[in-house]
């Protein structure tokens, strides 16, 4: 059986991707990312090669109108939101108030302010707001938010997105602890998930383990079928 590299080979192979692919600087970005570490945020928000593909998959889709669970600094945020035309709307959930304020910031800075509409505070209290409001027929989400709620999370996204559009769920594999029956809550989380996707009619879904300079994980997308 061949030898596994090491993590530093899957963060030479990320700095590699992102010296060819991303060789034009991103000053939005990488102001977003310097914004985070200097408010001593966790910087855990999605790797640029990440980035891309939800700035992809929202192209793909021709997204006008996005939610997000997890704003952070606003970083896979401005990625998502750039992609929108004029018309369209990127709502994303952060459930802390600091976070939240560095993020709009960002988001100001990046010149998206327009675009994004921020909620503040737990997104499954923030969710029933939306719902009353008239939000849905949401052609892409992105689910990055504490693990433990990723079902809850997912089964609202579903009743809200439109036939055809796409929800991509982050950090499922959990270091490969999704396989242990004894491992932690957020592990546990994502098994439920995973049991829950396979009962779903409504998505056809695959989920894609992943390794880089974030390290080991992966990340699950579905598709929303008609009817």
């Amino acid at each position: 059986m061949p030898k596994r590299p090491a993590q530093d080979t899957y963060s030479a192979v990320d700095a590699f991707v992102e010296a060819t692919l991303f060789a034009a600087p991103d000053e939005a970005l990488a102001a977003t990312v310097a914004a985070t570490a200097a408010a001593r945020m966790p910087e855990i928000q999605v790797s640029a090669p990440q980035a891309r593909l939800l700035e992809i998959l929202c192209r793909a889709v021709n997204a006008r109108r996005i939610l997000e669970f997890g704003t952070l600094g606003g970083y896979s945020t401005i990625a998502m939101a750039r992609t929108l035309p004029p018309d369209g709307l990127l709502t994303t959930l952060e459930f802390d108030p600091d976070h939240a304020e560095v993020a709009w910031e960002n988001i100001e800075a990046a010149g998206l302010a327009d675009m994004v509409d921020l909620r503040v505070g737990a997104a499954l209290e923030t969710l029933p707001l939306l719902a009353s409001e008239g939000a849905g027929n949401f052609d892409f989400v992105f689910i990055d938010a504490d693990k433990l709620n990723t079902p809850a999370y997912f089964a609202w996204a579903l009743d809200h997105t439109r036939p055809g559009g796409l929800i991509f769920a982050d950090n499922v594999i959990r270091d490969g602890a999704i396989v242990d029956p004894e491992a932690d809550e957020a592990a546990a989380a994502q098994r439920t998930f995973h049991e829950y996707l396979a009962e779903e009619p409504r998505v056809t879904a695959t989920t894609i383990q992943t390794v880089g300079s974030k390290g080991y994980d992966g990340f699950t997308l579905a598709a929303v079928l008609a009817g």
